[in-house]
């Protein structure tokens, strides 16, 4: 594992390792961390106790964070016709067809969600090696193939992210940036954690929530108190 520079080791002294903080105790000491000269993404870290081995404990949505992520958001739509002419008025940075299909066939990756009508999705999963590496494929549980374009790309575009447990069990989202205040950090928290513990999986024994902590994308992890947060989230 490299050694952590010098600016690192020091933020790393204002977190307790052991301690498990609150929520408003959290939001407070990340944006302390938060030292680098631009305005740095805030991370979430959620340990589950499932199996994601199991495709019954997979654990995958969306959720409308109420102050959104503080990213702009560049979206691209495979759409043709009137639905095409609707994902330009909604604001869509990129749409096409089989045009776009063979553009990022040939490397183009300059987006950050593909949202596809049905009708295309057969052009579209010939794309499934490349997008699907990047976590890109449009897919019905995330609400990126749809005929509601305008609703979609709006929801997007105003903070709705997809959350995914990963091979270890674990969901990783950025979810704020370091200029947010201390109530827009605890607020989108609450929003997020409320969502992932509603889709709790049917008939899981044990503790389903493990574990949560929050950064700073360049600095120390920050354990937050579960209980307090579920608290909050319900």
């Amino acid at each position: 594992m490299a050694a952590h520079g010098k600016r690192y080791n020091e933020i790393a002294k204002l977190v307790e390792p052991d301690k498990q903080y609150s929520v408003q105790e959290a939001a407070a000491l990340v944006k302390k961390t938060a030292t680098a000269k631009f305005d740095q993404t805030l991370e979430v870290h959620v340990r589950l106790g499932i199996d994601p081995r199991q495709s019954e404990e997979m654990v995958r949505g969306t959720v409308g964070l109420p102050h959104g992520t503080g990213k702009r958001v560049r979206i691209a739509v495979f759409a043709q016709g009137e639905k095409a002419l609707e994902a330009t008025r909604a604001g869509a940075d990129e749409v096409g067809a089989a045009d776009l299909v063979a553009k990022v066939d040939g490397g183009w990756m300059d987006f950050d969600v593909a949202i596809a009508t049905p009708d295309m999705m057969g052009q579209v999963g010939k794309l499934g090696k490349v997008l699907g590496r990047k976590g890109l494929m449009p897919n019905p549980k995330a609400g990126t193939i749809t005929m509601d374009l305008e609703r979609t790309i709006g929801e997007l575009k105003s903070g709705r992210v997809e959350y995914k447990v990963d091979k270890a069990a674990i969901i990783h989202l950025g979810f704020a940036k370091a200029s947010f205040t201390e109530e827009q950090i605890v607020g989108n928290l609450g929003v997020l954690l409320d969502a992932i513990n509603r889709a709790k999986p049917t008939g899981l024994k044990g503790t389903y929530i493990k574990g949560v902590s929050i950064s700073a994308s360049m600095g120390p992890g920050i354990a937050i108190d579960v209980p307090s947060l579920l608290a909050l989230a319900g």
